[in-house]
């Protein structure tokens, strides 16, 4: 099989690690199957697309809607070189999956509106599908509405006309949408389970999506939930696009 790259940006090695082993074990990868770029690290290296099954964009602390001032100089690289990336990679229509940062990046590629309108704290969501998402193939297997892990400062508060909404949320009205045919984003996380989110509280407990004195009681509270369903999307996008070498 042809491997799917993951392009990475997390500069915490204890959750760019976490992360990665969660893509492996929800896409039921094996290391050789999901090579990781970690774009916080070093430029983006050429690319032959050709020789992937499909690309994945993980989570980040970047924000994208952030005024440009306000950007290091890393996240304006990784930036420049998603959207170059995208190019190729829309014009090609190529197996695309992008989660939680995914929006941000192919949402305001392609047109969308992407601000502070509709964050949502940290933990557990009911996510609700749209008639077009319990008809798209990524989502086969999903009940019309189920519990995720989210946790995001931004969010689309408008999609271009050409995109097709999946699924939302009560307070987000974007949690995943369709370009084309091959090309998504997701705001919930398809690879987060219970504890891989604990991980996350702990280390982001600092980069202010949350008071950090409520890190304790949110991780209590992530640990009441067993959330296993957003995974199927993850699953599906493997099964659908894995292709031979």
């Amino acid at each position: 099989m042809l491997p799917f790259l993951l392009l990475a940006s997390r500069a915490e090695d204890a959750a760019a690690e976490d992360e990665y082993a969660a893509y492996l074990r929800y896409g039921g990868l094996e290391e050789r199957d999901l090579h990781r770029v970690r774009l916080e690290a070093a430029p983006l290296p050429a690319l032959d697309l050709s020789q992937y099954s499909g690309v994945i964009v993980g989570g980040s602390p970047f924000t994208s809607s952030d005024p440009p001032a306000d950007k290091s100089a890393v996240q304006h690289r990784v930036e420049r070189e998603l959207s170059g990336l995208l190019d190729q990679v829309v014009a090609l229509d190529f197996p695309f999956l992008g989660a939680c940062y995914g929006v941000g990046t192919l949402g305001t590629h392609q047109g969308a509106v992407i601000d502070r309108t509709y964050g949502e704290p940290l933990g557990a969501v009911e996510i609700e599908l749209t008639d077009a998402g319990l008809q798209d193939p990524l989502l086969h297997g999903l009940p019309r509405t189920f519990t995720g892990f989210t946790g995001h400062k931004e969010a689309v508060s408008a999609l271009p006309g050409h995109a097709v909404l999946l699924a939302r949320s009560t307070a987000c009205p974007v949690h995943m949408f369709r370009i084309k045919t091959n090309l998504y984003a997701t705001q919930f996380h398809p690879e987060l389970d219970a504890e891989g989110l604990v991980t996350r509280i702990d280390i982001y407990r600092h980069a202010g999506y949350f008071p950090p004195e409520s890190a304790e009681e949110l991780m209590a509270a992530a640990r009441r939930f067993t959330v296993t369903e957003p995974m199927t999307v993850l699953k599906n996008f493997v099964a659908r696009y894995a292709r031979g070498a």
